[in-house]
């Protein structure tokens, strides 16, 4: 895989990989904001919807599944908001957008993981609206919510 973005996540600037399936990868956002928050992201280079084919959209439907039951049972969210945004890609020069999902748990009731408060001021909006707040975790935390993940996560 030749590609800018994969070398991004072979060095962790993305997440932590959580699992992989035939065509997609798994990825634990660094951003925790809201709890359980992933990246799913195509592993060939593509950069719109209307390129992947029909084994492609099979294996997300795949991934939304297993991902949805897993952070489910993990955390107990709300509901769950999927996103295809590239919009940071073209602020680079050159630009270089790579086909991703951004997973996003989303949470009526404040959550309480390992002693951690986890809130979703904008629930019911869009997480666009509060774009300042951002939750980096220490490499000990991160693990913890990926362990509670990858417990339920059957890929």
């Amino acid at each position: 895989m030749e590609c800018e973005y994969f070398e991004k996540i072979n060095h962790r600037k993305y997440g932590e990989l959580l699992a992989e399936t035939g065509h997609w990868l798994i990825i634990l956002a660094p951003d925790q904001r809201n709890l359980g928050t992933c990246v799913v992201a195509l592993k060939r280079n593509e950069t719109e919807l209307s390129g992947l084919n029909a084994d492609e959209w099979a294996d997300l439907a795949f991934v939304v599944r297993k991902l949805e039951f897993a952070v489910k049972k993990a955390f107990h969210p709300t509901m769950f908001n999927w996103g295809c945004l590239m919009n940071s890609s073209y602020l680079e020069d050159p630009p270089s957008p790579h086909l991703h999902w951004h997973f996003i748990p989303r949470y009526q009731d404040t959550v309480v993981f390992h002693g951690k408060t986890f809130e979703d001021p904008c629930f019911g909006r869009s997480t666009m609206h509060d774009r300042g707040r951002s939750m980096k975790l220490s490499e000990e935390f991160t693990t913890k919510i990926k362990n509670e993940i990858t417990k339920y996560l059957e890929i």
